[in-house]
């Protein structure tokens, strides 16, 4: 299956969970779309831990396989493998450089790097599943620094996180690892474990 590249709104309302983590999809309607979406049927445990999964990989915008692929690398760390498959998910590049605030959103960050935008430790990188390292510097080439959507991006100073830093060079630190308790706090990962341990 791959990326998905459609409404991130309409699948927001499906899952009556914010993809952009805003809040602003569910402001106007807060229930699923279509006719009879105003109607939610009780899910099943299955149903719940797709849910999860779903919210999820939406989140981070990666395809079925990446995001599995993911989750078997976590089952190889020590530690909750839940709180592990996250983190994980949250040191790819694309992600990182939506934190920084040099994009707006993920999927805007994600093309950033397909072209070329970001540096990794001043060298190029465009693997947006790209995994960054704590102390790993992320930047944006000179002349990336001019484009419209970076400059909106870095002017609408959306909420930082305290595991990365922007020095007034415009240079990104990926500083350490996330504790749980700093992102996507109202998931429950240990369903998407359930999940894949069916």
């Amino acid at each position: 299956m791959s990326r998905f590249t459609g409404s991130t709104w309409k699948v927001s309302r499906r899952l009556g969970y914010s993809i952009s983590e805003s809040g602003k999809e569910l402001k106007k309607r807060p229930y699923a779309p279509g006719q009879h979406g105003q109607r939610r049927s009780k899910l099943s445990d299955y149903g719940v831990q797709l849910q999860e999964k779903q919210k999820v990989r939406f989140v981070y915008g990666v395809s079925e396989k990446q995001f599995k692929k993911t989750f078997v690398e976590s089952s190889k760390l020590p530690g909750k493998q839940g709180e592990n498959f996250l983190k994980l998910l949250e040191s790819r590049l694309d992600n990182v450089v939506y934190r920084l605030g040099f994009a707006a959103t993920r999927a805007q960050a994600r093309q950033l790097v397909n072209h070329g935008h970001i540096l990794v430790d001043g060298a190029k990188v465009d693997i947006p599943s790209y995994r960054l390292q704590p102390g790993q510097k992320v930047s944006l080439k000179e002349k990336s620094k001019n484009l419209v959507v970076v400059k909106a991006a870095l002017e609408a100073q959306y909420a930082k996180v305290d595991f990365v830093s922007l020095d007034d060079n415009g240079v990104g630190t990926f500083s350490r690892l996330p504790e749980r308790n700093e992102f996507l706090t109202d998931i429950n990962e240990q369903l998407i474990v359930e999940f894949y341990n069916r």
